[in-house]
């Protein structure tokens, strides 16, 4: 398991707190520090079972990379640092990622809105209903590789959406997201942070992929008003929509790496 962070002296204890102390033994975890000046080298280093590297490169993609050289498990699987998740969901996933012909598998993964302001929690009632991103392996801030996936992907390339380019490498039957407990994402609290993090995820679509970039939203805004079943639906999605009309308004995203900070208090 490959856990990249910068500065998540906040939270990556809560994240690898569940998975070392069930069975002690039961995953290979390397914490891949990039460019970090907090105390997040010391926190990881904490858990004696954690292999902490460190990279002064503030980079995701250079941070999975190093991760994988020193990896040596496999089906392998990659967390955010600020994901909790179930050590079964994981050891879940591994297994998937066993079956002949998957080579890209997630656990299923609940919003937790806990804090969240109105507008958030309504944006996320209507993205738990959308179909196509309920099957993505992007989004959920965990996804695990086949040893055969992996030969597919290569290296991670310097692009933003690590998870969206894993995504598009495999055709629907080759990735699964599994039945199991959800991992818990935590979502931005306030509107103001979900539209920054909706702009990165815009943005990391727009990057050209193993398909070409992801250009048409007309699929995913359909998908949006078929979720529509009550009048409070209507009101999430227009806020789901408000929120994706302004993503795509915004170009800031395209000159720097926005990160979400109100849901890692």
């Amino acid at each position: 398991m490959i856990i990249p962070a910068h500065n998540e002296a906040s939270v990556i204890s809560r994240t690898l707190a569940p998975l070392v102390s069930k069975e002690p033994g039961l995953f290979q975890i390397i914490v891949v520090c990039n460019a970090c000046t907090d105390a997040t080298v010391e926190v990881a280093s904490s858990f004696a079972e954690v292999l902490v590297l460190k990279s002064d490169i503030p980079s995701k993609p250079n941070a999975l990379n190093i991760g994988d050289r020193h990896a040596s498990v496999w089906p392998r699987i990659y967390l955010d640092a600020d994901i909790v998740a179930a050590s079964e969901s994981l050891v879940a996933t591994a297994r998937a990622l066993a079956r002949p012909g998957v080579h890209a598998a997630r656990p299923a993964a609940q919003f937790d809105v806990d804090g969240a302001g109105l507008l958030v929690r309504a944006y996320y009632r209507t993205r738990q209903k959308i179909p196509s991103l309920q099957r993505a392996m992007w989004g959920a801030g965990v996804y695990g590789l086949s040893k055969t996936g992996h030969e597919r992907l290569g290296r991670f390339p310097e692009l933003k959406g690590d998870d969206l380019w894993v995504d598009r490498l495999f055709d629907e039957e080759e990735k699964t997201v599994v039945a199991v407990e959800p991992v818990r994402v935590r979502v931005p609290r306030t509107f103001r942070a979900l539209v920054a993090i909706s702009r990165r995820n815009v943005s990391g679509a727009r990057e050209p992929g193993p398909s070409g970039p992801v250009s048409s939203a007309g699929g995913m805004f359909r998908e949006v008003i078929g979720s529509i079943r009550s009048p409070r639906a209507v009101f999430d999605a227009s806020v789901y929509i408000l929120v994706a009309l302004l993503a795509r308004a915004g170009r800031r995203a395209e000159q720097r790496w926005e990160r979400d900070d109100t849901s890692r208090s």
